[in-house]
């Protein structure tokens, strides 16, 4: 593995991660109505450490390949929109300007999933499971969303 073209992957991905850790759920999060299948605390940590490592290792083996172009395009769009989607849900509360979030991450998983499996099957196999991970975040997204009508975004207000 060519840990020079890794690195700076991996670095994008903490990035993203960085946001997580700074837009935590907190108590707001824990006093919203979510559905039975909502996964457990432990759970996101976990799954996100493997996904971005994954996608890291991913794009790794695609960056160099001819003609990769579209499929670095969509790899760099699906970070841009990983990091983009905790400070709106959990920062400024916005649930229904995250799922517009939440969607065009997903239309960007899924358009690096197939540039991937066209350009190295290992690598588009690599994405698969973050396919599935954010098709059951955007669903928990929209349900807590849904529940939870009457929630006010939080105030810009210093």
């Amino acid at each position: 593995m060519n840990w020079l073209l890794f690195l700076p992957f991996l670095a994008a991905s903490g990035a993203a991660a960085a946001t997580g850790s700074l837009f935590q759920p907190g108590e707001w999060y824990e006093r919203l109505d979510k559905p039975s299948w909502t996964p457990p605390k432990w759970a996101f940590p976990v799954v996100w450490t493997t996904l971005y490592i994954a996608s890291s290792y991913a794009a790794t083996r695609v960056a160099m390949l001819p003609g990769a172009g579209m499929a670095m395009a969509f790899w760099a769009m699906q970070i841009a929109f990983n990091t983009l989607w905790s400070p709106v849900f959990f920062g400024l509360r916005r649930m229904g300007a995250s799922l517009i979030v939440m969607a065009g991450l997903w239309i960007a998983v899924a358009g690096t999933t197939v540039t991937f499996l066209a350009a190295d099957l290992i690598a588009g196999l690599l994405f698969l499971p973050y396919l599935v991970w954010v098709t059951v975040a955007g669903a928990l997204n929209y349900s807590v969303y849904a529940r939870n009508p009457g929630v006010q975004p939080a105030s810009l207000a210093g």
